[in-house]
């Protein structure tokens, strides 16, 4: 038996922001990045609340990759204000501070309860880019910067309440952000579509996500106040959350994990750059390419990709061509968004990255998000997988 199943109410559309002057609450606590701050852009939110009583806290000691150093300064702020409802404001890593954040306070709480009043607070989150869907998702990564590792946590405690797709808030995100965040969502939606947890439901919303991302994100990337466009990537953003929420990921974001903790690349980039690879590496279950792929083999995988490259209109006559054409798309979208084509045009040092290859296999194996990845793993061929990558080859 399998289940599906969405906690968060989500409001999308123009002018979605006015959820928050329907919301009655004398304590509310922000969580956000300093930009939003100093730009001002958290007015926008502030003046929802139009309660003359409300008391306001704003943590905004978010950064990218949050460490878990400012997940306990958080926590210890949160604990001592006592909100009545936390709102998350930002990209992928102030949602997932938050998360983390009222995780870890609820488990202190726990423990405290004698002496905390407990009581349960409302989390909202409001996504400011259009890529990592945490607003409806049950992960939340964290760094340890002195082991220069990327924790993944996964529990349904993460998840928001509410989540608000607001595209007025993307509208100014620069191209470069727009490119990487708006290639996540494709991973996302890729590796849900693939993953050995994948369903019907799961599936539908995969479909339409990647979709969604061929027909707009060139137009957000080149025109940034193109509110169509953007409306529909913020979509396709959140649809591919709730995909892969319920059917996992795969090797491609155990891999992005470990690159972003060690080598600090962004985590949109390193997974467009392992795009193409991870699909040629699934693809096949031997030789490892698809170009030695047989259409008679039982590759349910390989049947999988094929089937994303005929809803997006490329040629598919046979299955092998139809993965081949997918990973062409893909490369042509990454050359038009202007991303490498691989780590070493993206800067990682080579001495350093092979130096490494054996703990870096290991650890994207290690990682959660690749339990569901529909080939299995050896750390032979995972370190061969990433010479390729960052060679280009």
């Amino acid at each position: 038996m399998e289940d599906f199943k969405l906690k968060t109410n989500i409001f999308f559309g123009e002018g979605s922001l006015k959820r928050l002057s329907e919301l009655q609450y004398n304590k509310v606590f922000i969580v956000t990045d300093p930009f939003m701050v100093e730009s001002g852009a958290i007015n926008k939110i502030v003046d929802k609340f139009k309660k003359e009583d409300m008391d306001l806290s704003i943590f905004s000691d978010v950064v990218p990759d949050p460490p878990i150093e400012n997940i306990i300064k958080g926590v210890k702020v949160m604990i001592e204000f006592d909100p009545d409802v936390v709102v998350a404001l930002g990209g992928g890593s102030a949602i997932d501070t938050a998360k983390a954040i009222c995780l870890f306070k609820n488990k202190v709480s726990n423990q405290l309860a004698n002496n905390i009043n407990k009581k349960n607070v409302k989390f909202i989150a409001i996504p400011t880019t259009s890529g990592t869907g945490s607003e409806v998702t049950n992960f939340s990564v964290i760094t340890d910067r002195k082991k220069g590792v990327k924790y993944p946590l996964i529990s349904d405690e993460l998840l928001a309440d509410e989540a608000i797709l607001d595209a007025e808030l993307v509208k100014t995100v620069p191209d470069f952000i727009t490119a990487d965040t708006g290639m996540d969502v494709l991973t996302h939606a890729i590796e849900a579509y693939v993953s050995l947890k994948s369903t019907d439901y799961t599936d539908a919303l995969a479909e339409k996500s990647i979709k969604m991302v061929f027909e707009n994100l060139i137009s957000a990337y080149n025109h940034g106040d193109n509110m169509e466009a953007r409306r529909k990537m913020h979509n396709a953003s959140c649809m591919a959350g709730i995909a892969f929420n319920s059917a996992s990921l795969g090797i491609n974001h155990g891999i992005a994990h470990t690159i972003g903790g060690r080598f600090h690349l962004s985590h949109g980039k390193t997974n467009a750059i392992l795009l193409p690879y991870v699909i040629e590496f699934n693809a096949n279950m031997k030789n490892n390419s698809i170009y030695n792929y047989s259409d008679s083999s039982d590759s349910n995988t390989a049947k999988k990709y094929a089937q994303i490259a005929s809803i997006l209109g490329l040629p598919c006559p046979t299955v092998r061509q139809g993965v081949k054409n997918l990973i062409s798309a893909i490369r042509k979208l990454l050359k038009d968004l202007k991303i490498p084509n691989s780590f070493k045009e993206a800067g990682l040092d080579k001495k350093e990255f092979y130096d490494e290859l054996t703990i870096l296999s290991q650890r994207s194996i290690d990682d959660r998000c690749s339990s569901t990845n529909p080939r299995s793993l050896n750390i032979e061929e995972v370190i061969e997988l990433l010479k390729k990558t960052y060679n280009g080859k």
